[in-house]
């Protein structure tokens, strides 16, 4: 890989993290929200996102597949600590890939409509980025694995209230097969 484009991807990763985005390691604090207990942090690996690191998009690439559908994997408000109820869901995800090491994953992250676009975007980015790291703990190699932000721009339901938009607050898993 060329040191530019390394270069580049250090400063697209620099800009995400400076963008003001509230990171909550720690799973508690203002803004969490998730009402469920303490998260798991696994933030602190190989933090980054590898979507711009390979040879194209691999929704442009591969094949999707239909065979599979993996359940979403749901945030608290304004954080991306991922509550432990839900690790389960990415180890689904994690023993597929393993299993089939012909499929790559997108992980989707995706928010509520509360918030500037800007800082959804950037929450989204940092919400499938930390789903990408337990996938990566997990052993699956990052070169198969791209996130994607959608910030509130694909809601799963619309309308407003906690009921509404806890459901839009989550990562999704697009599988797609080599």
């Amino acid at each position: 890989m060329k040191f530019s484009t390394i270069m580049t991807v250090f400063a697209l990763v620099f800009a995400f993290a400076s963008a003001g985005c509230r990171y909550d390691k720690a799973g508690k604090g203002a803004g969490s929200g998730s009402g469920e207990g303490e998260g798991m942090d696994i933030s602190s690996s190989q933090e980054g996102s590898l979507s711009d690191m390979t040879e194209g998009k691999f929704e442009d690439l591969y094949t999707r597949c239909t065979d599979v559908d993996f359940a979403p994997v749901y945030f608290g408000f304004d954080s991306t600590v991922v509550p432990q109820g839900e690790l389960g869901k990415i180890d689904a995800v994690a023993q597929h890939l393993t299993e089939k090491t012909d499929r790559v994953v997108v992980v989707e992250g995706n928010c509520d409509d509360r918030g500037s676009n800007e800082y959804n975007m950037s929450l989204g980015e940092n919400r499938a980025i930390i789903i990408r790291n337990y996938l990566v703990q997990s052993g699956i190699s990052a070169d198969r694995i791209q996130t994607r932000s959608y910030g509130e721009e694909k809601p799963a339901v619309i309308g407003s209230g906690e009921s509404v938009w806890s459901r839009n607050r989550r990562g999704e898993f697009a599988i797609y097969q080599k």
